[in-house]
């Protein structure tokens, strides 16, 4: 009965979710490049936010973040805390120079700033991350987070045995296939409104589902005494966990926050095209920065549904042998009610469509705009730069949806995710700030970053002996040393070799460039209260040595 139960509320949330998202963008104008790739440049700040949040709050966060937080304990709230500072610059300086520009990709950018082929290099460096490393772990965390809430070997009955396959095998294979092509129905036909319509809906969802996780999970601990007797027990059992600083053994050491992390961050929020493209289709700057700014404001709730639950898993299963990137939908299956079950994995099942359906989108708009239309067909009309697009992506969730249940051998997803984002994430980074910040630096020496950043890093994760220097630095240490070795190079070959003429951006009037007027002193609350958050959860002694035994026979000496 309870599993009855568990997927009609599933059935019923998933297909409310659908039929309204249809409703609301039935008349939208998807046969346009500007209506199909940036939602007709409409979108106001709920929109924008509930989208932002939500294709950030995916699969790969729920599962993986909780699952090192089982792990490590609140060390890895770095994560959540460290990204609000990083959507206020977002606010403040990234998106005015985006919207100015009037642009809808991050390496459309850098062709105005810089040239063609750096656009192409660009386009080249972000397909081939999100096809080989984004899309897949989105299915794949996806699959198995809904594996764990709704435990979907279990309701395979005899098929495994029959197919001669294990079953947890094939139940991942299913999923990920069934979300691959539901995801790829979204977003290749609806566009970007469509996906962000979706994003919101599915939103407020997720986020009330995770914090009832939360409160379900602590009443849970706490037996009869409730909620509040289940909190007071997490502190007590686990308060040398609960330290918002990460000592030498934590998957974030405290140091790497201000190397690796803090940069990853910062690409994540500011240039990140599977992230930010909603934001070029903001109606004006006002609107765009009271959304990146309202997310900031929601993701300082992240921790108590993305990292304390899974401390929560540690208290409950710890000593039961289960992987860290199992904990959290193991975690979900044991503690809601059979109704609410099934709401939540509607919810999931909305953040991994949110994930995948935005990846997939914005890999269609780099190869649409940034290759189709700007190398191979230069002469191409809407309806067929549209139409490229919607044949490239299902060809790519082809192929995500082939690879992703191969990552069924990694130990920690979301260690991994962050450690491959690097390999796109810094070389891209470095030039998009060198190409704001400075006019006179060449098209010549972005290229070679981009191409240098993203070889090298390739290298040292993978080649030996790079990869064994790499593992003594760490590997956030690793990516800040190139990112600062990509700006140096940069500005060298600037003053050697500086363009003849300054770069001036010109402000072709996409939309309503008025600032909002709250957004510098929002944007100082925010970056207060993470400090306040941060140092309030800090114990600085983990940072401290061991101190060395004393010596038997030195002391017998004496």
């Amino acid at each position: 009965m309870d599993l009855a139960i568990t997927l009609i509320s599933f059935f019923f949330f998933t297909g409310l979710v659908g039929a309204l998202t249809w409703w609301i963008t039935r008349k939208d104008d998807h046969a346009s490049t500007q209506g199909y790739f940036l939602g007709g440049r409409s979108l106001t700040f709920p929109l924008i936010a509930g989208s932002l949040l939500l294709t950030n709050l995916s699969t790969e966060q729920m599962v993986g973040l909780n699952g090192a937080a089982f792990t490590d304990g609140l060390s890895v709230m770095v994560w959540e805390v460290v990204c609000v500072i990083a959507l206020v610059f977002m606010a403040w300086f990234f998106l005015p120079r985006f919207l100015r520009s009037g642009v809808a990709t991050v390496p459309e950018y850098l062709e105005i700033r810089f040239d063609h082929q750096t656009q192409v290099i660009t386009n080249l460096i972000f397909l081939v991350a999100y096809v080989g490393i984004l899309l897949p772990i989105i299915l794949y965390t996806g699959a198995l987070g809904m594996i764990g809430i709704l435990d979907v070997p279990s309701l395979l009955g005899d098929l495994p045995s029959r197919l001669q396959m294990d079953a947890d095998t094939l139940a991942l294979w299913l999923i990920v296939w069934s979300v691959g092509i539901v995801g790829s129905i979204y977003a290749l036909f609806g566009g970007l409104r469509t996906v962000a319509v979706s994003d919101t809906l599915n939103g407020v969802g997720l986020l009330v589902g995770g914090l009832l996780i939360t409160g379900f999970a602590l009443s849970v601990l706490g037996g009869e005494a409730g909620l509040m007797a289940g909190a007071e027990s997490l502190w007590t059992e686990q308060r040398e966990r609960f330290n918002s600083i990460g000592g030498a053994e934590s998957s974030a050491p405290f140091g790497t926050i201000f190397s690796g992390i803090f940069l990853i961050q910062l690409f994540y929020w500011t240039t990140n095209q599977q992230i930010i493209q909603r934001t070029f289709g903001a109606s004006s700057l006002a609107e765009g920065q009271k959304g990146v700014l309202l997310t900031g404001a929601l993701k300082l709730l992240g921790p108590l549904f993305l990292v304390v639950p899974g401390m929560i898993a540690y208290s409950m299963f710890a000593g039961q042998s289960i992987k860290p990137d199992e904990a959290y939908g193991k975690l979900v299956n044991h503690v809601l009610p059979a109704p609410l079950t099934g709401f939540f994995a509607a919810a999931m099942i909305g953040a991994i469509l949110s994930s995948f359906n935005s990846a997939l989108n914005s890999s269609c708009t780099l190869f649409s705009l940034g290759l189709y239309k700007g190398v191979f067909c230069k002469d191409a009309d809407q309806a067929s730069v549209v139409r490229s697009g919607k044949v490239f992506g299902w060809i790519v969730a082809i192929i995500a949806m082939s690879v992703a249940p191969l990552l069924a051998q990694t130990t920690s997803i979301f260690e991994y995710l962050q450690k491959m984002n690097g390999m796109y994430f810094i070389p891209i980074f470095a030039v998009v700030l060198v190409g704001m910040l400075t006019r006179r630096v060449p098209a010549f020496a972005a290229k070679i970053a981009l191409l240098l950043g993203f070889v090298g890093i390739a290298i040292g994760y993978f080649v030996s002996p790079f990869d064994l220097i790499v593992a003594s630095l760490h590997d956030f240490h690793f990516l800040g040393l190139v990112f600062s070795w990509l700006v140096i190079l940069m500005l060298v070959i600037g003053e050697i070799w500086p363009c003849e003429t300054e770069f001036e951006q010109q402000d072709v009037g996409a939309v309503d460039m008025t600032p909002w007027r709250f957004a510098v002193p929002v944007g100082f609350v925010l970056i207060a209260i993470v400090f306040t958050i941060y140092i309030s959860l800090a114990d600085f002694s983990v940072l401290s040595p061991e101190p060395t035994p004393p010596n038997p026979s030195a002391l017998e000496s004496i």
